[in-house]
């Protein structure tokens, strides 16, 4: 054997005892854990745990396509006497709960962006409010934005949102809460005087940074559903108070309702006293019909510029109709008509058609 084949021999052997090694190994990386989103079902249904958090989200709103239909149904926006307006509106709220020794610590806002067109849009906080063991603060619905189940009735504030305290004990079937209300933006009494030019000039007694105390007490019993609502206007030095029930009955349900205001004032001021009752006939599962009235006694109507009391006002009298659909599931249709006879001022028909898809 020459020195050549001794060379390879010993190249072989040594090949044959070593590992083949190719070049650098890739090593993967150990996949991160990741934290999937957990349902959160202690606070009912649609909630989930913020990832990374004890923290429980809960996300809902609507999309509504509206048309409405009336004497100048555009509002100011318009130069003539437009008789319908289409609106759009988006809304959506968060909700985030967690437990507390306290109870459970909620948190709501609501944003909702409302387009009559495109160039006039707007965008606002529809509510923003925190709420533990029982007290509320923030901005938020008094108990006077509730009402029949209809759209005949008028039988609450015109401007029902407002920057409050609260605090309301609640059982299962029974409520009852005591609000303090900024009432900036509520309604002022003041004096009508004729002017030179023969125009009627308004001036109020009071400007803002009013307050109000309003109270609710409600509650079920059965069939029947029950709600006491007052509050007094400090500014104005008048209040009002509401009772209001509903019951079922038959193939619907029957609401009732009443209200009386000491003299116009942020909490109430369409009238001196009102009465609505309505029935919702349950025609289908999909289909309510629900007809509705009411009377006013000592009437004025207006939203603004209120006089310092009732007194000389004529009555009115209101009628209507709405109709619900449910066209599938978190998808439905409304529609509404309404005539108002007022016995110092002309009578008035208005309405809507809405579709509107929740999630």
């Amino acid at each position: 054997m020459n020195i050549k084949m001794v060379l390879l021999a010993s190249a072989a052997a040594f090949a044959a005892s070593t590992p083949v090694l190719a070049a650098d190994a890739i090593v993967a990386a150990e996949p991160e854990p990741v934290e999937y989103v957990r349902v959160c079902d202690a606070y009912g249904t649609g909630y989930f745990y913020i990832p990374g958090t004890e923290t429980c989200l809960k996300i809902e709103g609507y999309i509504r396509f509206q048309v409405n239909v009336g004497p100048n149904a555009g509002g100011d926006k318009t130069t003539n006497d437009s008789s319908w307006d289409a609106v759009t509106r988006g809304q959506v709220q968060f909700t985030a709960k967690s437990d507390t020794e306290y109870g459970p610590l909620t948190g709501v806002i609501v944003l909702q962006a409302n387009a009559d067109n495109a160039s006039s849009q707007s965008t606002i906080l529809d509510s923003a409010y925190l709420d533990v063991a029982g007290f509320r603060a923030g901005l938020f619905y008094s108990w006077w934005d509730d009402g029949l189940s209809g759209e005949t009735d008028d039988i609450g504030s015109n401007v029902t949102l407002h920057n409050s305290i609260r605090y309301q004990y609640e059982t299962g079937s029974f409520y009852a809460g005591l609000s303090v209300d900024e009432l900036e933006d509520g309604v002022y009494q003041g004096t009508f005087a004729t002017a030179a030019d023969g125009t009627t000039v308004f001036t109020a007694d009071d400007g803002p940074n009013n307050v109000g105390v309003a109270f609710g007490i409600g509650g079920t019993a059965g069939v029947f559903s029950y709600q006491v609502t007052g509050g007094w206007d400090f500014d104005n030095e008048d209040g009002a108070i509401r009772a209001m029930g509903t019951a079922e009955l038959g193939p619907g349900t029957l609401g009732l309702a009443v209200v009386y205001s000491s003299g116009p004032n942020s909490y109430y001021s369409a009238a001196e006293w009102a009465v609505a009752g309505e029935y919702a006939i349950k025609a289908t599962d999909k289909l309510k019909i629900t007809p509705g009235v009411q009377y006013y006694g000592n009437y004025f109507g207006g939203s603004s510029n209120v006089p310092e009391n009732f007194d000389g006002l004529g009555d009115a009298w209101k009628a209507g109709l709405t109709v619900d659909y449910q066209i599938v599931e978190n998808f439905y249709a409304k529609a509404s008509v309404q005539y108002l006879d007022p016995e110092d001022g002309d009578d008035v028909t208005t309405g809507y058609f809405r579709l509107q898809r929740a999630f």
